[in-house]
């Protein structure tokens, strides 16, 4: 599946559908703040929808918005009515290491037939338990381990492999990807998506060389035309 594009802004999501290049759109709160959204739930799931809409059939994340796990499940239920593609995001654990959430996720998965993406993992042992609890996609946050003094690519690695190994259908997300050289080098280390902002998305493409070749097409097809004329 290769790249989803991190965003919530809806011309993004527009211009790179267009390009044919993403094959996926995730938010969470903290993108909806950056991206300009206001005006609370309403907003959300106005926004949820349009972006749905414009990627389907593929996925996008929704981010819950408690860690209260009986509002968990019933906000989990209510995004997944908003359209066919959604994915519900369900953090790893709560904020001081509650365990709940694996519950949520297990149910989700299992009663509700609601897929998930279980979100804000460090470790390749939190993407396996959370690839045994059912959840559809587990998202490994690369730049944050890179941040913590050691390479995401061995946690990436050691993921794919025991998922690969155990025949768990989870498929891993590497998101927080802070350079463009990150996207290549996490793919090939076992990634099946990894998740971009749409300025790194941009950096994939437009490359200084690149740029000065294509000038230098231009001015000599200029230089060509003009020679034919005379």
């Amino acid at each position: 599946m290769a790249i989803f594009l991190d965003t919530g802004k809806i011309e993004d999501v527009e211009m790179y559908m267009r390009m044919g290049v993403i094959r996926g759109v995730t938010t969470n709160p903290t993108i909806l703040l950056k991206s300009g959204i206001t005006g609370g739930k309403a907003m959300i799931k106005q926004t949820s929808v349009e972006i749905a809409h414009i990627i389907s059939p593929y996925p996008l994340s929704v981010e819950v918005t408690t860690n209260d796990p009986l509002k968990m499940v019933e906000q989990a239920r209510e995004y997944a009515q908003w359209a066919k593609n959604i994915i519900v995001k369900i953090t790893v654990h709560g904020p001081q290491g509650e365990l709940e959430n694996f519950e949520v996720v297990h149910q989700l998965e299992t009663k509700y037939d609601i897929r998930v993406n279980l979100t804000a993992m460090m470790s390749a042992q939190q993407c396996l338990l959370g690839a045994l609890a059912g959840a559809t996609y587990v998202s490994l946050f690369g730049g944050r381990v890179n941040n913590m003094g050691y390479n995401c690519v061995e946690e990436i690695r050691k993921a794919r492999k025991v998922l690969d190994d155990q025949h768990l259908q989870a498929k891993i997300i590497v998101g927080s990807t802070r350079e463009v050289l990150n996207v290549i080098e996490w793919l090939e280390a076992g990634a099946h998506i990894v998740t971009v902002v749409p300025e790194l998305l941009r950096g994939m493409i437009v490359h200084p060389y690149s740029k000065e070749t294509v000038q230098m097409f231009l001015e000599d097809a200029k230089k060509a035309e003009e020679k034919l004329k005379t």
